[in-house]
């Protein structure tokens, strides 16, 4: 193919990176570019639209991350081989039939504001319950910590947040301090609605969404509502945590092998599993991006049994540094076969404990049956309070401030890693807290980590997130949330003496 024609607007209305993105990609969606068909050069689309090389570049990136588009060394860039492409674009329900009664005001406040690129995102909780070498890292000593599970705080609204605290325990009256409903108060699960749409195209009504203190607790909620001694699958490696809670509930548990995609659907299908556990938007710990093309297969996957279901764990995905944020995979679940998982923690603090799930109708029927008597574990204030913040706009605005201080800590890491990228592959680089670093000599996981320990800079080798076969581990993870930029600099000198 040697051209491309469609007009770009110029009303200001859209990027212009963003309407060849969107072009190009509705092109594939609807057959008119095929599988394995050649795209214009980077160089001729941007003298044909008259654009910059950089803006189509940036385009070109966007598909690519998102596998519509891939690249040939040498070749250019083609189109991906794609199965069953949903539009995620245009949604059939109008924006009064998915959130009801929220539109008419009944959550207490005013409507979102509507805005060109929102970036709110959920996060898992910044803690973790691996288990580490005292032998090596001990209790202390450390100048610099890279955790992977750290955020900075110095960026904390704390002035809002204790105004918004102040006015809703001074206006408060006794409703505030009754029971609440047992799903969450509906103002903040409207809210919550709301803005999964807007952000990460999720479509679900305010009475399919869960709340509850922490991840940990919804998943266990889950097991209530799926049964006992489900069959799941997991990749590995994986968050530690979840598999260590599904292991509690005797579920038993299958690794399935995982490519440059994410987890392989043949290999899904092979392990006779009812459920699977992924993180498509940002694996942990491998940082990985699941693509469009390998997202319909896990839905297929799913589609082809009654009782099978995935369980999409949000990760990361507000902090991601190049293009805009990819829909989650709940966003192309036309069957109900998607339980969507996410937690504020992350992106606000560790300390704020409250974590939602959506439930397919289908669940939903079962949670209501067999679940309806818990009670919320959130304090109806502590919700308030997160409602307030989220629809008045600070969320934005906080989530806004926070890219751009994680983005500017990302490429200085890049930036004072590029000593050691002839002994070390760096991945996970275009979205998350952390990177990944393999080395290319097949140095052992464990004289990484003690080489380190000895100048003082800790360090966290992937078999802690491996649930089998971790002894021939040669990565390790650098994370960078909870590090001022001195101490990065710090901490990647010493690794460069070091390593």
């Amino acid at each position: 193919m040697n051209e491309m024609t469609f007009q770009l607007g110029t009303d200001g209305t859209k990027c212009l990176y963003e309407q060849i993105y969107e072009h190009v990609k509705k092109e594939i969606k609807a057959g008119k570019l095929l599988s394995g068909e050649k795209l214009p050069s980077t160089r001729f689309l941007a003298e044909y639209l008259q654009v910059a090389r950089s803006t189509v570049d940036y385009a070109y990136g966007q598909l690519l991350s998102e596998g519509y588009i891939e690249a040939r060394p040498c070749k250019g860039y083609f189109v991906c081989p794609t199965e069953e492409l949903l539009q995620l674009d245009g949604i059939d329900q109008t924006e009064e039939s998915l959130f009801g009664s929220c539109i008419e005001g009944k959550t207490g406040g005013r409507a979102l504001g509507q805005t060109e690129e929102r970036s709110w995102g959920i996060a898992r909780e910044a803690c973790s319950s691996f288990e580490t070498d005292t032998e090596l890292h001990g209790k202390g000593g450390f100048l610099v910590d890279f955790s992977p599970y750290e955020i900075d705080m110095s960026g904390f609204p704390f002035s809002v947040w204790k105004k918004i605290t102040k006015n809703i325990l001074t206006f408060a009256n006794s409703e505030l301090f009754a029971r609440g409903e047992a799903q969450g108060d509906q103002g903040l699960r409207c809210t919550i609605a709301r803005y999964l749409h807007s952000s990460r195209g999720v479509n679900c009504r305010p009475d399919q969404i869960i709340v509850g203190a922490g991840n940990d607790y919804l998943l266990m909620l889950l097991e209530k509502v799926l049964g006992r001694h489900v069959r799941i699958a997991m990749e590995n490696p994986t968050y530690k945590r979840s598999y260590q809670i599904f292991r509690s509930f005797a579920y038993q548990i299958t690794t399935v092998d995982m490519d440059e995609s994410g987890m392989r659907s043949d290999k899904l299908e092979q392990a006779e599993v009812s459920t699977a556990y992924v993180m498509p938007s940002h694996q942990f710990p491998t940082g990985t991006v699941m693509p469009i093309g390998r997202r319909m297969e896990l839905l297929k996957w799913a589609a082809g049994g009654a009782d099978r279901y995935l369980i999409e764990d949000d990760y990361d995905s507000e902090f991601r540094f190049h293009g805009k944020p990819i829909p989650a995979l709940q966003a192309s679940d036309r069957h109900g076969k998607v339980i969507y998982i996410g937690t504020f923690s992350k992106a606000i603090a560790p300390a704020i404990r409250i974590s939602f799930m959506v439930l397919p109708d289908s669940l939903l029927e079962k949670y209501l049956r067999k679940c309806a008597f818990y009670s919320c574990t959130v304090s109806r204030i502590d919700q308030s309070i997160l409602n307030e913040f989220i629809r008045d706009g600070y969320f934005e605005r906080h989530l806004n401030k926070m890219r751009k201080l994680y983005r500017a800590k990302h490429e200085l890491l890049l930036e004072c890693l590029q000593p050691l990228r002839d002994r070390f592959v760096i991945s996970g680089e275009n979205a998350g807290l952390h990177l990944l670093l393999n080395s290319r000599c097949g140095a052992a996981e464990r004289e990484l980590v003690q080489a380190a320990a000895f100048r003082q800079v800790r360090v966290y080798g992937l078999s802690e997130s491996m649930v089998e076969d971790a002894s021939h581990s040669t990565a390790v993870l650098l994370g960078f949330g909870g590090l001022s930029e001195e101490k990065i600099r710090e901490g990647a000198e010493l690794l460069r003496k070091v390593w």
